[in-house]
């Protein structure tokens, strides 16, 4: 499992548009697996899930991704999980860390 969280500022939308972008042109395998999206007033929250195969690892990695909050202050929040292909032991994370690699040079620019 990796992770990668940084308070985001700007439009709900277009950060949203941006991170989807980044992982979907990011690997020939990825895939928009499902979303949720909640709002109450101004407050909004979106989850989405995404995977993709990992070469390295020889499996496919899913990744989770919340973005949260209003007036133009949010929160994201990406996980990736699946990279691993020990039993016991969570070994081999390259594929996990590439794919949330994806997310966070998109989202340092913001």
């Amino acid at each position: 499992m990796a992770k990668f969280e940084k308070q985001v500022h700007g439009d709900f939308d277009q950060i949203l548009s941006l991170i989807h972008n980044a992982v979907m042109n990011g690997s020939l395998s990825a895939s928009f697996e499902d979303s949720s999206y909640y709002s109450d007033g101004e407050f909004r929250c979106a989850v989405r899930v995404y995977e993709r195969y990992s070469w390295f690892g020889g499996n496919r990695v899913s990744m989770s991704v919340t973005l949260a909050g209003s007036r133009g202050n949010y929160f994201l929040t990406a996980i990736t999980s699946g990279g691993s292909q020990a039993m016991f032991l969570k070994i081999n994370t390259v594929g996990e860390e590439s794919f949330l690699d994806t997310i966070a040079n998109v989202v340092g620019k913001l």
